[in-house]
């Protein structure tokens, strides 16, 4: 392995420029070698921006080259087919979530990437943000006890704005032979998109706090802005059955309950996370919203001193680079970006956030999705023959 880690970023939109190519600028573990996109000129002007010395256009020709060690996959849409050709390719992969809609595909990639020796790493974001990793340790060191209640919540008014184009590409043509989602307008034909693309991060943070699995769930999913446009070159608005609000409720192996709500129609600010960890011994509440400058806070309570008060973070919590005033997508992804560089660098088996942990993930929405189609509480693990809902738009 070189001594600084070669990477290639497949993807150069918005979130990209936000969170993942400042993060491997700042880190000193590695290089930003190349970014494709299919836009050449959104390519070349992130390259100038983060000092990337390669544009282009075909990932196969990124997955070809042998100075690549490093694979970023941030599109939209599918990843699945590009994580795939990444591990074959025998590239270490980050890619955003999801890494496939259903969990057992992400346990194949996850196999495939054991098999290969590779470390893989998934946009798990907020478990990186320096609030909740003070948080993890101090569950770590015994400060709540015995888990008894997590509360996790993911709200913001993204969409609320029906005229808000449901996908965020920008496009210059409309997309063609892309699969269909929406379409189905019965309530059990609703595809999902807030429970995935939205929960699937607080669902993370909730099942490291409670320190263990679900076995069993219910959940509700439900569209609340039916009417919307689809794309920015539409100027009509049209049906469109997606998740755009849901609530579950379920109960860890060791006894800890657990509720999520997620949405992004409710009207508050990105990136509208609140995690909340009650146990025998203390508590602990974690907030990620950007609210008059500031991105996250952490208060503590213990049942002598039942009032919440606000921690100040240590400094070792930041990433490399980490300036005040950073927006929370580079505060909290540079730690990811550099996590993973570490974790690569070092060796062993040491590899948080894994495709292992996004399919624990993922099997919970999985098992939301079926909760809410066949109106019934689902057991964990699922079987064989998990409804992983439709394709999600996000």
């Amino acid at each position: 392995m070189a001594e600084r880690l070669r990477v290639g970023v497949i993807g150069a939109g918005r979130w990209s420029r936000t969170a993942h190519l400042p993060g491997f600028m700042r880190s000193p573990l590695c290089d930003l070698v190349a970014i494709c996109d299919l836009d050449e000129e959104a390519a070349a002007s992130a390259a100038a921006e983060f000092g990337a010395t390669d544009v282009m256009t075909d990932a196969a020709e990124l997955l070809r080259r042998d100075d690549i060690d490093v694979v970023d996959v941030v599109t939209r849409g599918d990843h699945q087919d590009l994580v795939f050709a990444t591990l074959e390719a025998g590239k270490h992969c980050l890619v955003e979530k999801p890494v496939c809609h259903d969990f057992r595909d992400v346990w194949r990639a996850h196999e495939l990437a054991r098999s290969k020796g590779l470390k893989t790493k998934v946009g798990l974001t907020f478990r990186y943000a320096p609030a909740v990793m003070y948080m993890f340790d101090l569950i770590r060191q015994g400060f709540i006890g015995e888990p008894y209640v997590f509360n996790g919540y993911e709200q913001n008014s993204q969409w609320l704005d029906p005229d808000n184009p449901m996908d965020k590409r920008i496009h210059k043509v409309k997309p063609v032979g892309e699969p269909a989602w929406g379409t189905d307008l019965s309530p059990a034909g609703i595809t999902v998109s807030s429970l995935e693309g939205y929960g699937a991060p607080t669902i993370d943070i909730g099942l490291e706090c409670i320190g263990g699995d679900l076995v069993e769930v219910v959940g509700r999913m439900a569209n609340m802005v039916p009417f919307r446009r689809k794309t920015n070159l539409d100027s009509e608005r049209e049906r469109i059955n997606i998740d755009d609000a849901d609530m579950f409720i379920g109960q860890a192996a060791n006894g800890a309950l657990f509720s999520m709500q997620s949405s992004y129609v409710t009207v508050g600010n990105y990136p509208g996370i609140e995690a909340r960890i009650y146990g025998s011994e203390g508590a602990i509440q974690v907030r990620l919203v950007e609210e008059f400058g500031v991105i996250q806070t952490i208060h503590t309570a213990k049942p002598d001193a039942v009032e919440f008060v606000q921690q100040e973070i240590p400094a070792e919590y930041f990433p490399p680079g980490y300036q005040a005033g950073d927006h929370w997508g580079t505060a909290f992804y540079g730690n990811l970006v550099h996590n993973f560089c570490q974790e690569i660098v070092d060796g062993g088996d040491t590899n948080q956030g894994d495709f292992a942990q996004s399919a624990r993930v993922q099997e919970v929405i999985n098992a939301v999705a079926q909760s809410h189609r066949e109106r019934r509480w689902i057991d964990l693990p699922l079987s064989d023959a998990a409804d992983a809902g439709q394709q999600s738009p996000h």
